[in-house]
This record gives C-alpha cells, sequence and structure tokens, in this order.
C-alpha cells in the first residue's frame, strides 16, 4: 500500500497503531521465553493457550495506559499547523514506551529467580537503595544486569530510530473535524482497552490469578502493568498507623508480651510473635475445617443479639454449638474481616493485607498451615474471586483451590455479585462431600454474597420480613434460609462427625453511628459448631483474631504460629473480661471489659465505657498514658510486622501435628 494511501487511510494513528504492535509482540515474546524457561510449573497449572490469550489481553491493558496521554493530546497537536511538535512527541513517547516495555521484562528473570514472581512493589520500594541494590545485581547477577541494560539501550535506540524514519516524510492532510470525529471514536475504545471491562470495576491483576501457583498467575500479566499497579496501591498506604504515634519495636513487642504471655520474649528474632500453642483437644486424627464467611450479617439482623429477627435459622443453630454473645469485627470492609478471620491479623488504617503488594506470598494464613501439613485447602466464592484482590491473596497463601462464579453451571440464580447462597452452599457441601472420600483432611472457606446490595435472591424462598422485595432485611433473611438449608443437610452427611464449622459474619451491612467508634455495628454473630462439639455460650468480649487460634484448638491440631489471637477454648479465656480491636476510618478503638480506649490521628487518646445492654458509648475524657500506650501497640504492630514481612510461617514449617 502506497504511503499517500497509508496516511490518508491511518492518518495520525499510523505511528500509535506502531507502537501499540510493537508492544505486543514484544511482551508475548517476552512471556513465551519466560513459560518456556518455568515450563514445568506452567505445564502443569494451566494449559498453554488460555495462557497467552490471557496475557494478551493483560498487555492490551498496559498499552492502553501508556497510549492514552498520547490520545488526550492529539485534539492539540496532530493538526497541520502543529504537526513537527506532534511527530516528536510521537517519537519521544513512543520510544519511552517500548524502553519501558523492555526494561521491565529484561529485569524480570533475576526478580524472578530471588523472589519467585514477577516485579512488583518489591521493585519500586529498593529503587530508594540504588547503592545496595546495585551491589547486589553487580554481585548475583552481574550477566543478567549487562545483558539487560545493553538490550534496553537498544531498544531505546530502534525504536527512536524506526519512529524518526516513520515520521520523517510523513504527512496528514486530515481536515480538524474529521480529527475531532475519529479522535470522539478511538478515545472511549482506549479507555475501554486500559479498563478491559464493562463493569463498575476495571480488571487488576487479582483477576488473572487463575491458578494456585502465584508465579503463574504473575507470567500470565506483564511486568510493567505489575509495577504500575503496585504503584498505584501506594497512595492508598499513606494513612499506617503511625498517624496515632510511634513506638520502638522493642516498646511493641514488649507491651504485648505483657498483655499476651504467650508469645516468645525473644524481640530480636526474625519472626516476633511465632509461638507454639497446645491444643485443647486431644484427637487421634484432627479435624476438617469449614469456614462460612457471612457477607454484612451484623448482629443488628440476630435477635437474640438486640437485632431484627430475620436469622431465625441461625437462632435454632446456636443451640447446637459454640455461641459468641460479644464478637466483634476488626473493620467495616470484607477483606478485613477475611484477613481477621483467616490469617488472625490484627486491623491497621492502611489497606487490608489481602490487597497489599508485600502480603501476596509468604503471609501467615491457617491455609498455609494447613497445606503444608496434609491438608487440601479451597476458597469457594459465587462471585468473581478477583474482587478485592481475594484470588492473588488466596493463592499466593496457601489455598491449593479457588473456586468462583466460573465453576457453576446452570445456577439456581445468578445476580450482580454472582450465584445465590444457595448455589454455594451447594457447591460447598458438594466438594466437601468428595474431599470427604479422601483420607486427606481438608479446609474450605466460603465467602457468601447475596447480602450485598442490590439484594438480589431467588423468588418464592421466603416469606418476606419487608413488603418490597430487594431490602436488606429481605436479603439477610434469605441468606439465613440458605444457611439453614446447608446444615440441614451437613447434618445429615457423612462428614459431619469429623469436620468443624465456623459461621461468622465479616462485618455489619452499614457501620455508621453518632459515636466516634459505633463499637455497636462491629457486634457480629458467631457460631463454631460439628463434629462432638458440645453447645456452650461465649460471654466474654471476643475479638475476630481470637477464631482461628481456637479453631486450631478444637480441631486438636498443636501449631506453631504468629497470630496473637486468644485460644477461646481455654477456660481461663473464656471467664476474662475479653478484649476486641476495632478499626474505623482513622480511629482505631481498643475495647478491653467494658473500657474504651480510641486512637485518634495526630491527636491525644480518648477514653471512655461501653455499655453492651445499652449498645452506648460514652467518652470521659483523655485515655492515661499507659492505656494509650497499650492501644498503641495494638495498632503499630501489624503495621510493623507487615512492612518487615515477619508475619509468616518458619520457613521449613511443620509443627502442626495432632
Amino acid at each position: 500500500m502506497p504511503l499517500q494511501l497509508v496516511a490518508k487511510v491511518l492518518g495520525p494513528y499510523r505511528p500509535l497503531l506502531w507502537i501499540l504492535l510493537a508492544g505486543l509482540v514484544l511482551l508475548s515474546g517476552s512471556r513465551l521465553l519466560l513459560v518456556f524457561w518455568q515450563i514445568e510449573r506452567v505445564s502443569t497449572a494451566i494449559d498453554l493457550p488460555r495462557l497467552f490469550i490471557q496475557g494478551v489481553r493483560a498487555d492490551l491493558i498496559i498499552m492502553g495506559l501508556l497510549l492514552i496521554p498520547v490520545i488526550l493530546l492529539m485534539p492539540v497537536f496532530a493538526n497541520r499547523p502543529c504537526w513537527r511538535v506532534w511527530c516528536k512527541l510521537v517519537i519521544i513517547w513512543g520510544t519511552f514506551t517500548i524502553t519501558l516495555l523492555v526494561f521491565m521484562e529484561v529485569s524480570t528473570p533475576a526478580f524472578i529467580i530471588q523472589y519467585d514472581l514477577r516485579p512488583n512493589r518489591l521493585f519500586v520500594e529498593y529503587l530508594a537503595y540504588p547503592k545496595e541494590v546495585f551491589s547486589t545485581l553487580w554481585e548475583g547477577f552481574r550477566i543478567p544486569l549487562l545483558l539487560g541494560s545493553v538490550l534496553t539501550v537498544l531498544a531505546a535506540w530502534t525504536a527512536a530510530r524506526l519512529l524518526i524514519r516513520h515520521l520523517s516524510n510523513y504527512r496528514v492532510e486530515w481536515p480538524v473535524w474529521k480529527l475531532m470525529l475519529v479522535w470522539l471514536g478511538v478515545l472511549p475504545l482506549i479507555v475501554l482497552m486500559a479498563r478491559s471491562s464493562l463493569g463498575h470495576r476495571p480488571a487488576n491483576p487479582a483477576m488473572f490469578a487463575l491458578t494456585s501457583d502465584a508465579l503463574v498467575n504473575s507470567l500470565i500479566i506483564n511486568s510493567a502493568w505489575s509495577v504500575a499497579f503496585a504503584i498505584y496501591n501506594l497512595k492508598h498506604e499513606e494513612n499506617s498507623s503511625e498517624i496515632y504515634g510511634n513506638l520502638d519495636s522493642g516498646v511493641i513487642l514488649a507491651e504485648l508480651h505483657r498483655l499476651y504471655p504467650w508469645l516468645p520474649t525473644d524481640r530480636d528474632a526474625e519472626l516476633p510473635t511465632l509461638h507454639s500453642q497446645q491444643a485443647t483437644q486431644v484427637r487421634t486424627r484432627p479435624l476438617n475445617l469449614v469456614i462460612i464467611l457471612e457477607e454484612s450479617l451484623g448482629a443488628t439482623f440476630v435477635e437474640s443479639l438486640g437485632g431484627l429477627p430475620v436469622t431465625p435459622e441461625l437462632e435454632k443453630l446456636k443451640h447446637q454449638g459454640w455461641w459468641f454473645e460479644q464478637l466483634y469485627a476488626t473493620g467495616t470492609r470484607s477483606v478485613r474481616g477475611i484477613e481477621a478471620v483467616i490469617s488472625g491479623y490484627p486491623p491497621t488504617p492502611a489497606r487490608s493485607v489481602v490487597k497489599l503488594s508485600l502480603s501476596q506470598q509468604n503471609f501467615f494464613t491457617i491455609a498455609k498451615l494447613l497445606s503444608e501439613n496434609s491438608y487440601s485447602t479451597e476458597f469457594i466464592y459465587g462471585g468473581e474471586a478477583h474482587f478485592d484482590n481475594m484470588a492473588s491473596f488466596f493463592t499466593g497463601n496457601g489455598f491449593q483451590t479457588v473456586v468462583d462464579q466460573r465453576h457453576y453451571k446452570n445456577p439456581t440464580f445468578k445476580g450482580s455479585w454472582g450465584v445465590s447462597d444457595e448455589d454455594l452452599l451447594d457447591k460447598v457441601h458438594e466438594r466437601i462431600s468428595t474431599l470427604h472420600t479422601s483420607a486427606q483432611p481438608f479446609l474450605v472457606f466460603a465467602f457468601s454474597s447475596s447480602n450485598h446490595s442490590p439484594f438480589e435472591f431467588p423468588d418464592e424462598r421466603i416469606e418476606l420480613y419487608d413488603p418490597q422485595k430487594r431490602t436488606v432485611n429481605n436479603a439477610v433473611k434469605y441468606a439465613d434460609f440458605a444457611l439453614g438449608r446447608f446444615f440441614d443437610k451437613a447434618r445429615q452427611s457423612d462428614y459431619w462427625q469429623d469436620t468443624l464449622f465456623l459461621i461468622v459474619a465479616d462485618h455489619d451491612i452499614r457501620v455508621y453511628g453518632d459515636s466516634l467508634v459505633p463499637i455497636e455495628r462491629f457486634h457480629i454473630p458467631g457460631l463454631i459448631l460439628g463434629a462432638d462439639l458440645n453447645p456452650k455460650q461465649i460471654k466474654s468480649i471476643t475479638s475476630q483474631i481470637d477464631l482461628a487460634p481456637t479453631l486450631l484448638s478444637l480441631m486438636g491440631i498443636n501449631s506453631s504460629h504468629p497470630m496473637i489471637g486468644r485460644d477461646m477454648s481455654l477456660p481461663e479465656q473464656q471467664q476474662s473480661p475479653g478484649r476486641a480491636l476495632m478499626q474505623f476510618e482513622n480511629y482505631f478503638a481498643l475495647m478491653k471489659g467494658s473500657e474504651v480506649t480510641i486512637l485518634r490521628p495526630e491527636k491525644s487518646a480518648l477514653t471512655g465505657h461501653y455499655n453492651f445492654p445499652s449498645r452506648q458509648l460514652m467518652i470521659t475524657g483523655e485515655a492515661s498514658e499507659a492505656a494509650a500506650r497499650e492501644a498503641l501497640a495494638h495498632s503499630l504492630l501489624p503495621s510493623w510486622l507487615y512492612r518487615e514481612q515477619r508475619y509468616a510461617l518458619a520457613r521449613g514449617n511443620n509443627d502442626a501435628h495432632q
């Protein structure tokens, strides 16, 4: 096709199309080499066509993000008066784009060797230590460093030369009206390419967590997008626990050792909270575990906890197991509940570790503990598991299988957030029935979604509480119906006698109120039942972070883990006033019995009393120095453990046993 005809058809978009195609070829070629290098792990985790198809999708996202700036400038510069300026902009930006992609891809092998993942947040953080990083690379990766540098420079030179040649004699005679008309069509197209989704959430790397191998999941995407997403996430981590004040790590650990005497005394240990826990139940074979995390099921919907009478099935079930009368969520988001229940991790003002970069691998979860001790581990969800980065966090931290909306054939009902709770719990019953046929113990973690706005659920399942169907009260009642239906089947199944079940909410539907911290809205139901567990009411104030240690003890598992939570199977813990940790926006509350200490950003801590029967918090003034330090230690500890990557199992851990 003659150059003049190409210019007429593609106009100013020809060099941009060249940059797009060059980027896609480059990224796919790099992925091919990386897959060939890691072919044994890749071939056992995913079929190659699926990997490369999804890889192209991820590559289109980063190319869309890189092309948006020049597309936005086209109406101003891509015209006859400014054509020379436009050509220079395209040459500079195109060279930068290709150079960036090549630099990130040639940096990838060395990073994988070191961290078993594509470059991520660590790649960015280490830029603050150029001397140390360069020394490490020079001593340990000299050939890759030199080769990568040569390839990056060569890519920059080649891209610049080709673009200059491309644009040297290139003229466009498009009138302004044509330029604007085409631009109005191209701009939304490029934005859609960058979002890679028509839904209300753009695609994120967790959407590409398709396997139980974190490295393989990272190979599906590209390194430039992986790092760009990590940089984007950094801005959400500005509010760490240091907004309340600072304590030396030794002081933090000393303070918490006083409160939790089972924690180790060695404050210089690599994993300072790692300790041994002796199970209170002695079993010849440890129990299986099923955790059902109920979306937004606060105590406000449980009549016996002071709420509405919309959970009759749960009210029946509570008489069959251990019922927690004063259990409190750690936060107001699902991921906060997930980190507390699965990892026993205390809350911080930052985002949940489910979404943070440093916790996507080698971060403690009970799934990690159990999987290293011969348990099969599964996460089952009715929606898209990439939401809130769940799939990435779970597959990187001990969950061997992730089941989500894609795995339901002909579901009874599918709404905005996925299949109904009936379908979810039918899948749970199906999976644990299958798992129970083998000699391998199992952990199944299920997360419901029917009780989520816009409150969609099947017709003719319940007698509506509110006249209008799609209300939160009716959705809760439906979720409760599905729960009762599941346990009717579970109780009649073979797996019941050797399986422990936990039913717990992630948080309340809406956490609000006129208190500085609306403690009454953190109150949630919690029930442990199954196997040989005798009914009991736990009256002590309990936090979500206490559930995992309690479950391990009831399962009959002696273990070493970093969780600071209390084992509520111990009589002394059941008889204590208890304590709960709550993060509400930028406020952190530590409640011990009825005494509450509230930390505020850059202000003195407050103290108050919480009256449980009346659900009222009364602030009485500034907290004492001792109370403020105790609360501050609770808030600073998880942030410090996260930053230092010290919330993990010991390497080669195999301490859990019956």
